[in-house]
């Protein structure tokens, strides 16, 4: 595991259990967090995710859905559009077994599209987040929280995987064909498309969430680091948790909170 001094913030490691964010592991403090989702039919989304695989939890006001690696929030509305034609296109989750997650998938009624590599699925809700599942053996768990699929111009894509690296402590690299900014938890992956894609902010996949452990002092250091918030830290869920918004340069909606998970 990398450890790096920090840079505006830190990372920390997913563990790949029920309840657990993150582990603290020397300077890192960032872990992914949650996808929050717009949905017409809550009840729905819940029977679908839970199907999926998750399992509901409540932290005081907060109703999540929990997967090893990240939480599922809820919101009732009408989506502007689907994840797809987003600067997010999909997200990605691991399965130890595809096949075996797929027939359990199909039984509960989940339509899926094969993909081309082997293990590889496509499943899109009926809000429209498109979610994309990779075979992964070596996981502990049936199924864990892979990665964030971008979507940005040639030109964007450097600057989104140096924005993220250098807020996010995301390690450049690469992610097969893409380039990509590994944090402890997730993969963020910028795919290059012709067109610049719209903001995510009230479409299927609303936001994404990183989680910290105190939020006052990550808000100090981004600010320091040039970013600019929508909404400053302030508590909610009767004080139990933190949260704060910003919007990156390409349209990504982005939550950070503090007391997330259930405790």
């Amino acid at each position: 595991m990398r450890i790096r001094t920090l840079l505006p913030l830190a990372i920390v490691a997913v563990a790949p259990l029920f309840g657990q964010l993150a582990k603290v592991i020397g300077n890192r403090d960032v872990a992914m967090g949650h996808l929050h989702l717009t949905v017409r039919d809550v009840d729905a989304q819940k029977k679908f995710w839970t199907d999926f695989g998750g399992k509901p939890v409540q932290n005081g006001m907060l109703g999540l859905i929990e997967f090893p690696g990240v939480y599922i929030m809820l919101r009732k509305g009408e989506p502007t559009g689907g994840s797809v034609g987003s600067v997010v296109n999909h997200v990605g989750f691991n399965a130890r077994n595809s096949a075996e997650m797929a027939a359990k998938w199909e039984a509960a009624g989940i339509k899926l599209e094969k993909g081309n590599a082997a293990g590889q699925y496509y499943i899109n809700t009926t809000d429209g987040l498109r979610i994309e599942i990779l075979e992964d053996k070596t996981i502990s768990t049936p199924l864990k929280f892979h990665h964030i699929h971008f979507n940005l111009t040639a030109e964007a894509v450097p600057q989104a995987q140096a924005w993220y690296a250098r807020m996010f402590n995301a390690d450049p690299g690469t992610r097969g064909r893409y380039k990509s900014g590994d944090i402890d938890g997730a993969n963020l992956t910028f795919a290059n498309v012709k067109e610049a894609q719209a903001p995510t902010k009230g479409r299927a996949l609303d936001h994404i969430g990183f989680d910290v452990p105190n939020l006052d002092l990550t808000y100090e250091k981004m600010m320091l680091q040039g970013a600019k918030f929508d909404a400053a830290p302030r508590a909610v869920n009767d004080g139990k948790t933190k949260i704060a918004f910003l919007t990156d340069k390409w349209g990504t909606y982005i939550e950070l909170t503090e007391g997330l998970a259930p405790k």
